[in-house]
């Protein structure tokens, strides 16, 4: 029988921290202790942080991006080209792409992909939101940035699929997306190889 060693509030800020990507049980331990030992200076801005960002950061009503604005800073910047819509799975793969430099299309988050057995369906993403955006003679190209796993790439299959009738063209990713890569942890020369690459669907 294991003993408790810390009180509620600690084991719940552990609990917490223990969801979050890549944080075990142990490493979230490892995260509370080094904020409760560095409360004025990490703990504190921290939690004001992460309660402005609650407060003031949505979903674009237009693309779904996170952002203070509404619409967000990308949807309403003039030099972007809006014939290009750019489809990602997450906020993380937005970040790669525009780290990259190489690509001045518009985006559109799906807010992840396509999993059945997860009980994921087209209902639960982004994905009327896009068909109606994705109409020509404004958008010419809707980019399938799309992770090479087999979740991302069934998702846009299905995506081709519902793009056709609009009679836009429907690019993906190609060379340099390893397969199963994820585009937030690929590097700006590989994503920007896939992009320039990127071939008719």
């Amino acid at each position: 029988m294991s003993r408790k060693t810390a009180g509620p509030e600690i084991e719940r800020l552990i609990q917490l921290l223990a969801r979050l990507p890549g944080l075990g049980h142990r490493s979230a331990r490892k995260a509370a202790l080094a904020l409760l030992k560095r409360r004025v200076d990490l703990l504190d801005p921290l939690a004001a942080a992460l309660n402005e960002a609650a407060l003031r950061i949505s979903a674009c009503e237009i693309c779904g991006n996170l952002d203070t604005l509404q619409p967000c800073t990308i949807c309403r910047d003039d030099r972007r080209d809006r014939s290009l819509i750019v489809v990602v799975e997450e906020m993380g793969d937005l970040w790669a792409l525009e780290r990259a430099g190489v690509i001045n299309g518009v985006y559109h988050v799906l807010g992840g992909h396509l999993s059945p057995l997860d009980g994921i369906g087209p209902d639960r993403l982004n994905i009327p939101r896009l068909i109606e955006r994705a109409q020509p003679p404004e958008v010419k190209e809707v980019l399938l940035a799309l992770n090479a796993t087999v979740e991302g790439q069934s998702t846009a299959h299905y995506l081709r699929e519902q793009l056709m009738a609009s009679g836009v063209k429907v690019s993906g990713l190609q060379q340099g997306v390893p397969v199963g890569g994820e585009l937030d942890y690929l590097d700006e020369g590989t994503l920007a190889a896939a992009i320039r690459a990127r071939k008719t669907l």
